[in-house]
């Protein structure tokens, strides 16, 4: 068996992102840029007003003051997205709104609060020195400026960065197809009817889940503890899907088959069995160029093993750079132990009081229990067998 360590890097280092392709600023957000981008456009594309209130020469203004208004004429007016053909000349101004383009011959723009109208003419009551009130061409966005690099996760923010940079379009790696199958003679789907003696297949619904948190199309299925099955579903699946993930038949019983049948299949094993607990009996392999990962049947197992291995995996071929669970330091409130010779993983709650994070052990009086109500998880890694009540650690977060 390797370490929890060797087997992410592993995982990481075998698994490459999928191929480039196009979206549209509506359907970017969650994905990850398959290469750097530039901008395309100046923005904004003039010298604009960031006030409602008077284009002005700055000379003209300076010695205004609360107490003494200078006097201008007003000559023109323009609103965003419009002209004034003219150059203003001292003594003049020139009615502005926000966002529209500064007027040749204006220095900057006195908002409107600090002027007023009389008798035709505007009194100013502050100065404002050039550059006051005015958004600079390309202050926002120079052309062919760096925006992002390969690899960046897509926010909401970055979307907007690159609408107002020129992009309709973004050049994204594209979303992994997985295909997740769950084996075992004893599970039923949600949905039908549950005989006697069986159960329903929730892992299949936790794992279908996560990989919708993240955007991956999945579809998934249900296989008996048959070789001839197992074969025909397994070789559907790899010839259909970008990646594969299998729950349950991953230990080495009678009816765990699913390792032999992928070797069969042309599975080139990286690892099988790890010292991490929840989670010992996970494989990895490729075949081809597609991952495939096997996960044990029992919940937390299956669970942990996904987080920590198989979603990394996916939002690798995905595209991510750094492609792990966030994480935030926390202090323990209790100490909790586990096996000095391999990493143990530990669920908890989370509870913040002021600027720190609490993280306090369950122990919930079920599997599925100890899943659904968890907020964290914490690492116990290899070499440490505690980590004591009030240390400061890192939780990784599930919610």
């Amino acid at each position: 068996m390797i370490s929890f360590d060797q087997a992410y890097k592993t995982t990481i280092e075998k698994i490459k992102p999928l191929d480039e392709e196009h979206v549209t600023l509506w359907e970017a957000e969650g994905r990850v840029t398959a290469r750097e981008l530039l901008s395309k456009v100046w923005s904004p594309s003039l010298d604009v007003s960031l006030k409602d209130g008077y284009a002005i020469q700055s000379e003209d203004i300076q010695n205004a003051s609360p107490e003494r208004g200078i006097s201008l004429t007003v000559v023109g007016s323009i609103a965003a997205g419009g002209d004034w053909n003219g150059i203003l000349q001292p003594g003049q101004a020139v009615r502005i709104l926000s966002g529209a383009p500064i007027p040749a011959g204006a220095q900057a723009v006195i908002a409107k609060e600090f002027t007023r109208q009389d008798s035709g003419q505007l009194l100013v009551y502050n100065n404002a020195e050039p550059g006051r009130n005015v958004l600079e061409k390309g202050e926002d966005v120079k052309k062919d400026e760096f925006l992002l690099g390969k690899g960046a996760l897509l926010t909401p923010g970055r979307i907007g960065y690159l609408a107002s940079a020129g992009y309709e379009e973004i050049p994204v790696i594209r979303s992994p197809r997985v295909g997740i199958i769950a084996t075992g003679d004893e599970v039923v789907a949600p949905g039908n009817t549950l005989p006697e003696g069986k159960l329903y297949a929730s892992n299949l619904v936790t794992l279908g889940s996560w990989c919708n948190k993240f955007g991956f199309s999945i579809e998934t299925d249900i296989l008996p503890d048959e070789e001839e099955a197992l074969w025909k579903g397994l070789s559907n699946a790899l010839e259909m899907y970008d990646a594969v993930i299998t729950s349950g038949g991953a230990w080495t019983g009678d009816k765990d088959l699913v390792k032999r049948v992928l070797v069969e299949l042309g599975w080139k094993m990286e690892y099988h069995h790890i010292r991490m607990g929840p989670g010992k009996a996970v494989g990895f392999g490729m075949v081809g160029m597609k991952p495939v990962f096997i996960l044990p049947g029992g919940p937390p197992s299956n669970h942990i093993a996904f987080l920590q291995l198989g979603l990394p995996g996916l939002k690798r071929l995905a595209g991510w750079i750094d492609p792990g669970m966030p994480f935030v330091p926390v202090v323990m409130s209790d100490t909790i132990r586990g096996q000095i010779d391999w990493t143990q993983v530990i669920h908890g709650k989370l509870t913040k009081i002021g600027e720190t994070i609490t993280f306090k052990p369950i122990k919930p009086k079920s599997r599925l229990q100890m899943i659904s109500t968890s907020d964290a998880i914490v690492m116990i890694p290899e070499g440490i067998n505690e980590i004591t009540q009030g240390a400061i650690t890192e939780a990784l977060l599930l919610n």
